[in-house]
């Protein structure tokens, strides 16, 4: 797992450390063929993002067998089932998305250029894993999985979103009982326009980026116009509030 988000484990077969191959038994012996069974299944899960490319959101597990190199016995060695797979690749999708997005959002750029960097993230993400985004979002295992990895995903950027505007509203002496609606329609809003670009492909993604970067700029001076606030969107601002996403989110402040 990355340093940049330690996902709250979905399943309770292993700890976050453990998943991490840091927690020891005492017995090296085990330790280091726990940790090798880790590093194992990190390999197949980019081999199965490999095989998605090629195969798309259908894949099979003998699809992803054969990308890695191996036989399907080997491969259930490290994975219960597809439903077990499609929970580490929703894990995999998570570290890629914010190892993008959360250092974008935390830029200390002025207002439009930060919306717009952050929104870039995103869309970069899922045109370079399309498939992988569209499994995640609609693609379902034979058997149920015990998270809704792009429903979380939202939850958590949305979470941490309303942080980061109410923290502003604040510092501008303004009613913060708007960061959370706002939070949560501008994530549905840059979810539903993803999927919907992903689908269409009708306009570059410079271009779509642009387009719900002027939308969201436009309601954030429209409401802080509304109470008597100007800011200027080129220029940074004086306090740069930081996100940073874990366990629970909390939003900091740099000089």
């Amino acid at each position: 797992m990355t340093p940049v988000i330690e996902r709250v484990k979905r399943s309770g077969k292993q700890s976050s450390k453990a998943s991490r191959g840091e927690e020891t038994t005492g017995d090296a012996r085990r330790d280091r063929w726990r940790k090798h069974r880790i590093a194992r299944r990190k390999e197949f899960v980019e081999a199965a993002l490999r095989a998605l490319d090629t195969h798309g959101p259908d894949l099979g597990m003998e699809d992803v067998a054969a990308e890695a190199g191996v036989t399907k016995p080997v491969l259930y060695r490290h994975f219960d089932d597809k439903a077990d797979l499609y929970v580490a690749l929703g894990q995999r999708g998570t570290e890629i998305l914010f190892e993008r997005l959360i250092p974008a959002i935390n830029a200390e750029l002025a207002p439009v250029p930060r919306i717009r960097m952050a929104l870039d993230a995103f869309f970069t993400v899922i045109e370079e894993h399309p498939n992988l985004y569209r499994l995640l979002a609609h693609g379902r295992p034979e058997k149920p999985v015990s998270s809704d990895v792009v429903a979380e995903d939202k939850e958590l950027i949305a979470s941490a979103l309303t942080a980061l505007l109410g923290d502003y509203m604040r510092m501008f002496n303004m009613d913060s009982g708007a960061a959370e609606p706002w939070a949560h329609g501008i994530v549905g809003m840059v979810q539903n326009t993803g999927e919907w670009w992903l689908d269409r492909r009708s306009m570059s993604r410079d271009a779509v980026v642009e387009y719900l970067t002027q939308i969201i700029w436009a309601a954030i001076d429209g409401l802080s116009r509304q109470n008597g606030v100007v800011i200027d969107p080129n220029q940074p601002l004086e306090a740069n509030k930081v996100v940073q996403l874990g366990r629970a989110e909390r939003v900091e402040e740099t000089s």
